[in-house]
């Protein structure tokens, strides 16, 4: 079979990749496992080469409904769908915002109907899809959805498009709602949750950081091998056990930013740390502002999704991963 990852060169495409050639095998159309013999990774840049006889890498714009068509071409595919102009990006770029995450991901949908064999997709959503001022203290997947920026937006139609071409039989459908991921490597990217990463990343390397919302801020996050693992868990799963409503809200960690510094400073034992201050930035904490605080995630865990236990577990994970002895 062959898998399309769109956002291929990303930090979770990446990985996601990786877990999947170990893998070596998905459910496919038999409904049995089936090999992976084709794994396709597109995104704006082609990104480095893993050496895998299985892997093809392709830069272009996922805007162009030419180019989407021509990467979903074999009736055996299954799509994990992930490309996104992430949040603060959005904000700042309507259009763009629309042309990648709504679009862009119309595009995807379309060349998977073309194909006429129903094929899985697993759709990367946010919790963004929540906000306004009647959010509950709580959110999960019974929680109406009234998002408050572009990127949220677009998430939330795109999930419905995702019920609907699965209700009408052209695809199989899943959306994963992806809470904060961290603690993500490399540079920081425009994303307003960036800082989530930043404030254990930078430190960890010897970096002064300043963290852009109060101590007190709390935000639902996740670590990105989990990411990875529910990703895939999500694809596995047999679509009527979601039934008509797709989306489902990824298990999560609800934590304040003073408890991810003590988490931090924990787990770094005797590793020197850069300084960390908090230095609110109103442009960061009004989008913050926007986001659902806690999560349930009942069905999710139900149908067998996994989270950390805690964050330490997230920083240790990071610390073997990405930093030398």
């Amino acid at each position: 079979m062959k898998v399309v990852i769109t956002g291929g060169a990303g930090f979770i495409g990446r990985r996601l990749a990786e877990s999947l050639l170990a893998r070596g095998r998905l459910t496919g159309l038999s409904g049995r496992q089936e090999p992976i013999d084709e794994l396709l990774l597109f995104d704006v840049v082609e990104g480095a080469g893993c050496g895998d006889k299985r892997v093809t890498r392709i830069a272009g714009d996922i805007a162009d409904k030419a180019s989407v068509t021509r990467l979903i071409d074999r009736p055996d595919t299954s799509v994990f769908h992930l490309a996104s102009v992430v949040s603060g990006g959005g904000e700042q770029d309507f259009d763009l915002a629309l042309s990648v995450n709504l679009y862009g991901g119309l595009h995807v949908l379309e060349a998977c109907r073309a194909l006429g064999t129903r094929p899985r997709l697993v759709f990367s959503s946010s919790v963004a899809v929540f906000g306004g001022p009647a959010m509950p203290s709580a959110v999960g997947d019974t929680t109406k959805e009234t998002p408050q920026t572009t990127y949220g937006t677009t998430k939330a139609a795109l999930e419905l498009l995702v019920n609907d071409y699965t209700r009408k039989g052209f695809i199989d459908g899943r959306s994963a709602r992806l809470p904060a991921v961290i603690i993500r490597p490399g540079a920081p990217n425009r994303a307003a949750s960036g800082f989530a990463s930043g404030l254990f990343r930078e430190p960890l390397s010897g970096t002064d950081y300043d963290v852009p919302v109060a101590a007190t801020t709390v935000m639902p996050v996740i670590g990105y091998r989990m990411v990875v693992e529910n990703l895939v868990r999500l694809h596995e799963i047999e679509g009527g056990t979601l039934g008509p409503d797709r989306a489902v809200s990824l298990p999560s960690l609800d934590v304040s930013v003073a408890e991810m510094i003590e988490s931090l400073r924990r787990v770094a034992g005797n590793r020197h740390l850069g300084a960390i201050r908090i230095a609110p930035d109103p442009v960061i904490e009004a989008i913050v502002a926007t986001w659902p605080q806690r999560t349930f995630s009942e069905r999710g865990r139900e149908i067998g999704l996994v989270c950390e236990p805690n964050v330490d577990e997230i920083v240790r994970a990071y610390v073997e991963d990405y930093l030398p002895a």
